[in-house]
């Protein structure tokens, strides 16, 4: 039967500005952006043949409604060419990551992964690690938790002895700590173990991680008779104790994979219009972990495009394993395979196991994944109820899918930052979360032009021509009179459609007696047990730790350098005393001395030598 399809002006203007780029689109291998008037990237994609590809754009009636929906908001397009397709893919990855772009299938993972780390010292530590490796020293992982790179690690110090201490610690003991009792560290800070068997514990540590476990313990099982031969029974007890750590570490199976020594495992798992993909990351025949991840704009989408996207985002920051193991065939699998080969500088394979032991390790992360998402559509729906509760609350025309809610901290006007954090049907949304640090002049406790700033900011003009990231809520913390000030700079911010809601705490700041301020009802409160009560509690509390969490952080980086530095006599210490009590250098310089030396621990002659330094040419004398 044929079946008709509506097509709207705007998708015919969007087609006829990919007709016009056609006529000078190479017919290359590369990477292509959709841009609509605003110069928002709408889609990043990439082909093998640029011309063909986005030829298909201009079939309306063989296009999906959410393409056509991004065909008709095109104003422009750009293009970049590549040798390959293999190097598109990994440029594709890069701009979405980049961009974010709304119609494509997009991958919320903005955490970093754990590692273990081994340094290049004359006595090497072993340590966990954040961030971005390099080659100054040896990194292994990554790990999915911190939970799981500190077992890993506590496992290396009780089989390898291996020092975790910090280097100017080590460097200052006399003796050995701790550890060294308790037999986690073979006391090096104290010589009690030679540079040669302290390197020859370190080979065996690295033959760990490398999955050479079964050589290990039969070289420690050799080391071990040959002690007790040689009566030498303290060291035959201490080698006795590391093969039985051994134990634990060796049991194989679905978790710690036997015919696996390096590989992640991918398994795809959907139900509705929402997916999983749960990821297990295996190295030395051993499981590091996983971690379940849920791609956004998946709707419309097969499972093998959405692995695809996966995979192309997932190792746009990480260094891909030797193999890859998953539950769904991708017909580009050789693109893929190429491009990951690529980035890794070593060969990646791509399979998906149908028999034997690698069989029942995927068949066991799609369990996982099953399981994951049944959990994440639990908490999503329990979320819903409460946002249709919220709706019902403050009489909103519909569920509320993005709520603001905002907070500051300073100390007396310095160090001054205002924060937003941001909820929505599936909780709370981390990547969408901002900070502000106020940068005008603000009169130390005015709340109300901090507000001011953040708001002006937040609802500039630039994110004023798309709305489409304007809250559907905004929830401050304050009673009537924030609750007006905050009515009164959204309206000269001409921000409609946006509802306002204040909280205020009760009488003595009594948390459960809340009050709730709007713009069509009289002040009200909800019973002290009532969840939606709990709700945006939680909301106000996860705003205000935001704001407290990133003012430290300034404040940190603040002490860290000042214009105290340059004082005689002023160390790390007395520097966080005067910015604790002043609460700035500045206010450390406008100080008399009299303020000084009433500081405990700042006496006569310190404190002379930190008024003058701000005076040159200052005497005693001239008091």
């Amino acid at each position: 039967m044929n079946q008709s399809i509506s097509t709207s002006p705007d998708s015919h203007q969007g087609v006829n500005v990919i007709r016009k780029m056609l006529k000078t689109m190479p017919s290359e291998a590369g990477v292509y952006r959709m841009i609509n008037k605003d110069g928002e990237v709408l889609y990043v994609g990439k082909a093998k043949n640029l011309k063909k590809r986005v030829t298909s754009y201009t079939h309306l009636t063989q296009l999906s409604d959410r393409i056509r929906r991004m065909v008709s908001q095109t104003a422009s397009m750009e293009i970049i060419t590549t040798y390959t397709e293999a190097e598109a893919l990994l440029l594709e990855a890069n701009l979405i990551k980049s961009f974010k772009p709304r119609f494509n299938i997009l991958l919320r993972d903005d955490k970093t992964y754990p590692w273990l780390v081994i340094t290049k010292d004359e006595w090497p530590r072993i340590d966990k690690h954040r961030g971005k490796v390099s080659k100054t020293n040896e990194f292994w992982g990554p790990f999915a938790s911190v939970w799981a790179v500190n077992q890993t690690l506590e496992l290396l110090q009780k089989i390898f002895l291996l020092r975790t201490c910090s280097d100017s610690e080590f460097q200052s003991r006399t003796r050995p700590c701790l550890l060294y009792q308790i037999k986690r560290c073979s006391g090096p800070c104290d010589n009690r173990i030679t540079a040669t068997e302290y390197q020859q514990l370190i080979q065996q540590a690295r033959e760990f991680l490398s999955g050479q476990t079964i050589t290990l313990q039969q070289q420690l099982a050799q080391e071990m008779e040959k002690a007790a031969a040689n009566l030498d029974y303290e060291r035959a007890a201490a080698l006795r104790d590391r093969i039985r750590a051994f134990t634990y570490v060796r049991s194989t199976g679905v978790v710690n994979p036997s015919s696996i020594t390096n590989a992640d495992i991918i398994a795809f798992y959907q139900a509705g219009n929402t997916c999983c993909i749960q990821v297990f990351f295996i190295r030395g025949s051993r499981n590091n972990g996983n971690r379940a991840f849920f791609p956004d704009h998946t709707e419309d989408q097969s499972d093998e495009d959405i692995v695809t996207a996966f995979i192309g985002q997932f190792y746009e920051n990480k260094t891909p394993p030797p193999q890859l193991l998953l539950n769904i065939a991708l017909s580009e699998e050789k693109v893929i395979r190429e491009a990951l080969s690529l980035k890794a500088n070593h060969k990646v394979t791509i399979s998906i196991p149908q028999k034997g032991e690698k069989k029942a390790v995927i068949d066991h992360a799609v369990e996982n994944a099953k399981g994951a998402l049944e959990r994440k559509l639990a908490e999503t729906e329990s979320q819903k109820i409460l946002l249709e509760k919220v709706k019902e609350l403050f009489l909103l025309p519909d569920i509320p899918n993005r709520i603001e809610v905002y907070d500051n901290s300073h100390i007396m006007g310095s160090f001054a930052y205002g924060c937003m954090i941001v909820a929505g049907p599936e909780g709370f949304i981390k990547s969408a979360y901002r900070k502000f640090s106020i940068k005008s002049d603000i009169t130390p406790g005015d709340d109300f032009g901090m507000m001011r700033e953040v708001l002006s900011r937040r609802f500039s003009k630039q994110n004023q021509n798309d709305k489409s990231s304007w809250p559907d809520m905004l929830l401050i913390d304050g009673g009537a009179g924030q609750f007006s000030a905050v009515e009164s700079i959204l309206s000269e911010l001409n921000v409609t459609g946006v509802a306002l809601v204040g909280i205020a705490k009760g009488k003595d700041r009594n948390a459960g007696r809340e009050w709730f301020f709007t713009k069509d009802q009289e002040p009200f409160q909800l019973p002290i047990n009532d969840p939606v009560l709990y709700y945006l509690q939680r909301l106000r509390d996860e705003a205000h730790r935001f704001a407290i969490t990133t003012h430290r952080s300034g404040r940190s980086r603040a002490i860290e350098r000042s214009e105290l530095d340059d004082i005689p006599g002023i160390g790390m210490r007395r520097k966080k005393l005067l910015l604790n009590h002043f609460g700035s250098a500045k206010g450390v310089k406008e100080a008399s001395l009299s303020d000084f030396s009433a500081i405990p621990g700042i006496n006569e002659a310190l404190a002379e030598t930190i008024y003058g330094h701000f005076r040159p040419g200052w005497h005693k004398n001239n008091k």
